[in-house]
């Protein structure tokens, strides 16, 4: 009796979340997918993941380049090469390593799958995920140098975005200082695009509340 009970429960259940076409069935299968994806798929994400954000949306237009993923990359050093020679890094840095992962960049509205990773692990180059100043939502930056205190035992990090003029440094709207980031401030490490723009069905809804100069598309500085 028992498991002709269990039985029908479940046929009930996955009539109504699958194939009920009633207002019913529409609502329940609202639900449930919002329970599941919240306290289910999230927290199993972030388990595998080793982050507390595996899935992040780029809000900024700090990582563009001009066409993005068809982007030309000899031309975007031209129009970038003189803040990279002022930090001592030159064409053939980018070639290397330092381009190894999103050498097209990525641009606002792009959601990106991240990773944890331990600071050892971080390599000049990579794009890391980071707190930092009054900003709630981590900066998505290139790492461009590394710093390891044997006294401390700790790393410390020095980013910029691709397509921003200069590295963050106080004063700035969120007080951020990407200088010196202390290895407590990572929060993961971006590996890849999992699709383009289409976070910005969320990000439309918070443009009006950023600064004027962080609103809108993206064009390359």
């Amino acid at each position: 009796m028992k498991n002709n009970g269990v039985k029908n429960f479940f046929k009930k259940f996955w009539y109504l979340l699958w194939k009920d076409n009633s207002v019913k069935g529409w609502i329940f299968a609202i639900v449930f997918l919002f329970v599941f994806i919240k306290f289910i798929f999230f927290p199993l994400l972030n388990l595998a993941t080793g982050t507390v954000l595996p899935l992040a949306i780029v809000e900024s237009c700090s990582m563009h380049h001009e066409g993005t993923i068809f982007s030309n990359f000899n031309n975007w050093w031209e129009r970038h090469e003189a803040k990279y020679s002022a930090l001592g890094i030159d064409k053939q840095d980018f070639r290397g390593s330092l381009f190894s992962k999103f050498r097209r960049g990525f641009t606002k509205g792009d959601i990106l799958f991240i990773t944890g990773v331990k600071p050892e692990k971080i390599k000049i180059g990579d794009i890391i995920l980071f707190n930092s100043g009054t900003k709630k939502s981590p900066i998505i930056h290139r790492v461009i140098k590394i710093e390891y205190n044997e006294e401390t035992g700790e790393y410390t990090f020095s980013t910029i975005g691709d397509n921003n003029n200069a590295q963050l440094i106080p004063p700035n709207d969120y007080n951020i200082d990407e200088r010196v980031i202390h290895e407590s401030q990572i929060v993961g490490k971006a590996q890849f695009r999992i699709v383009p723009y289409l976070g910005w069905g969320k990000l439309i809804f918070f443009e009006h509340l950023r600064p004027p100069s962080e609103r809108g598309i993206c064009y390359e500085n």
